[in-house]
């Protein structure tokens, strides 16, 4: 057993090990912790500007657990994958389901994977931890620390760095990171360094819009020093639209795409496939339809925008009840 195991948990055990990794390959240290630069009692770690991805074009879904965050994504995914764009899409979640819609199957995590290597990238090949999915859109599962323990953040560089030493992103036009649940903490928000435009999955409740509130703060934070900007968001499992359209208006933010509660959508979970491999009912054809012109929307370009979130007290007076 190394000394580490028995003095570090998990995550300061990973860290370890990658700087003595870095150090035995006589490369440098990971980039250092830089405190407040992304809002007041921020304590975040910054991206290495070597692992900046340059070539694509790169979007971060976000929004709240249990909104459809992963079946937006996937779908966006082989959307812009029949436009002819070369898809990456990578889960950002300790569950591991972000592709499971695309591949039929859980995949195991990048972390994981590095820990049966003793976080020995070098003996990884692309196929260990990249999968291809329907209509050729390549699937990573980044998965997360243990439970209470480690930063999202670290995962997922991790993971960058992973894929730009294969090469991995050289050869493709999207990147979607599908990340997990309400920003909460730096590592929840670590894609946001990578991503040229962030999209909020929401729906037509308090709840929903609450959390889209605090995710709009966040990538605000972070626009201090990274490119990242806002492209709007997505009404999801939603009829109506009308408190989300009311929000909007109130903080200078836009509605992007509006995807109904269509029955379909959550049959198509159940059987571990996109809307794009099920029967062409008619919901699944709308439904269809209204992702392909999110994905066209999205690689067209999108205003860059800069809502002001409301401040909690605020937010009750527009959408409480009386």
């Amino acid at each position: 057993m190394s000394p580490l195991d028995s003095k570090l948990p998990p995550a300061a055990k990973a860290n370890a090990r990658e700087r003595d990794g870095l150090k035995k390959r006589g490369l440098g240290a990971p980039p250092a912790i830089k405190k407040g630069e992304d809002g007041e009692g921020s304590l975040q770690v910054h991206q290495d500007p070597s692992m900046k991805i340059e070539g694509a074009k790169v979007f971060s879904v976000y929004g709240k657990g249990g909104i459809g965050k992963s079946t937006t994504s996937s779908n966006l995914s082989v959307a812009f994958a029949s436009l002819g764009k070369r898809v990456l899409q990578i889960g950002c979640d300790p569950k591991h389901d972000s592709t499971f819609t695309l591949t039929g199957h859980l995949q195991p995590t990048v972390i994981d994977i590095l820990k049966e290597v003793d976080f020995h990238a070098e003996e990884l090949r692309p196929e260990d931890f990249v999968t291809e999915g329907f209509n050729g859109v390549q699937c990573v599962e980044a998965g997360g620390p243990p439970a209470g323990t480690g930063c999202g953040g670290y995962v997922v560089g991790q993971t960058v760095k992973l894929l730009k030493q294969h090469h991995l992103l050289e050869d493709t036009d999207v990147v979607i990171f599908d990340v997990l649940g309400d920003v909460v903490c730096g590592g929840f928000a670590a894609p946001l360094q990578h991503a040229d435009r962030a999209m909020i999955v929401t729906a037509n409740d308090f709840d929903s819009i609450y959390a889209m509130n605090r995710i709009i703060a966040a990538v605000r934070a972070k626009a201090n020093n990274y490119k990242v900007r806002l492209a709007g968001c997505v009404a999801n499992r939603s009829k109506d639209t009308d408190e989300v359209d009311r929000y909007c208006d109130a903080v200078g933010f836009q509605r992007i795409a509006h995807m109904p509660d269509f029955d379909a959508i959550r049959r198509s979970r159940l059987k571990k496939k996109t809307l794009f491999e099920m029967p062409d009912e008619e919901d699944i054809v709308m439904a269809r339809k209204e992702y392909v012109r999110l994905a066209e929307t999205l690689w067209n370009g999108t205003e860059a925008l800069a809502p002001d979130p409301m401040e909690d007290r605020d937010i009750f007076e527009l959408l409480g009840f009386d």
